[in-house]
Formats: C-alpha cells, sequence, structure tokens
C-alpha cells in the first residue's frame, strides 16, 4: 500500500503544469471539453504509469541493493532534470482534431516526464508494480482531468517557479540517495 500513497502523491505533485496536463488544457480551452480527449489521456497517463512501474521492478530485481539504490538516485536525477528543463508552453497553432495522433504525442509526453521517472524509482526501490502503477495511474487521471476542467490555472506565473523548485529538490533526494549508494552517507 505504501507504494500506491507514494506513488500518487508523486504523479500529482509532479504533475502539476507538466507537458501532457498542459496540452490536455490548451486543446480544452482551443476545442472544448470533449470527453474523448480526456479518456485518451486518462488511458495513456494509466498505460505509461503501468509501463513505468513494470519495468521500475523488473529492472531493480536483476539488482543488487546497493545498484538498486543508484538506479533510484539515476531515476529521481532523471525526474529533476526533465522539471527544470524550460520548455515553451505555445500552443499549436492547429491542433489537429484526430485522437489517435493525440494519443501518440500524449503517450510520448507521459512516459518521459517527472512523475512516471519517479514512479520507475519507487517501483524499484519498493519492487511492488502493481500498488506503485495502480497509485500512480490514478495520480495521472486526477492531473489530466484537472488540466481539462480548469485550463486557466495553468497560465499561473508561479506555476514555472514551483516546478523549478521541485526539480532541485529532486536532484538533491538523487545526490542524496546516490551518495549513500556509494557508501559516501
Amino acid at each position: 500500500m505504501t507504494g500506491l500513497f507514494f506513488a500518487l502523491l508523486a504523479t500529482l505533485l509532479l504533475g502539476v503544469g507538466a507537458r501532457d496536463q498542459v496540452l490536455v488544457a490548451q486543446l480544452s480551452e482551443r476545442q472544448g471539453a470533449r470527453p474523448g480527449v480526456l479518456l485518451v489521456a486518462i488511458a495513456s497517463g494509466s498505460l505509461a504509469a503501468g509501463l513505468a512501474a513494470w519495468s521500475g521492478a523488473q529492472v531493480s530485481g536483476m539488482m543488487a541493493a546497493p545498484a538498486r539504490l543508484f538506479l533510484v538516485a539515476l531515476a529521481m536525477g532523471l525526474a529533476g532534470l526533465e522539471l527544470l528543463a524550460p520548455r515553451p508552453r505555445a500552443a499549436a497553432a492547429e491542433p489537429t482534431h484526430s485522437l489517435g495522433a493525440f494519443a501518440l504525442v500524449i503517450f510520448a509526453a507521459q512516459l518521459t516526464d517527472a512523475a512516471r521517472f519517479a514512479v520507475f524509482a519507487l517501483a524499484a526501490l519498493t519492487r511492488a508494480p502493481l500498488t506503485s502503477g495502480i497509485g500512480a495511474a490514478i495520480g495521472a487521471a486526477l492531473v489530466v482531468t484537472a488540466g481539462w476542467m480548469v485550463a486557466n490555472v495553468l497560465q499561473a506565473p508561479w506555476l514555472p517557479a514551483l516546478r523549478r523548485g521541485l526539480g532541485g529538490l529532486l536532484l538533491l533526494v538523487a545526490l542524496g540517495i546516490g551518495a549513500k549508494s556509494v557508501g559516501l552517507a
């Protein structure tokens, strides 16, 4: 159960202002709140969460404890870097109405975002892919639903600063875990 709660919280926290949430919000503003967009985003987020949790548990099962901790540090470091990476938030000039194209774009965004890196790390650490995946899927559904419902909130000027702060915090956590994994702490 611990994996479920931590994955849920990590996905909710790291998903605020993430690419998938912003994409869903931009499409909802331009095309109206289409239920198909929301359903595709939720399905894609659930699949990405499941893949991250499963792969974290699979990879960690092949490693000794210090190597597993180092893997967790790497995943947390990647999550931090993803939060720190600047990216344009401009909406596409002509967004497509194709749900298939949207599914591909949002799945790629969700598979490589900070929340899924954190879920990978949690599943590797706890070796509980089922509960971590379920928690992350619920969190992903809530994050994209929030973007679908209240798109204008994602234009808040404090959001990039929050994401950079979380990114810095995750990098510090990654350094601490990494130091512990190699015996420095």
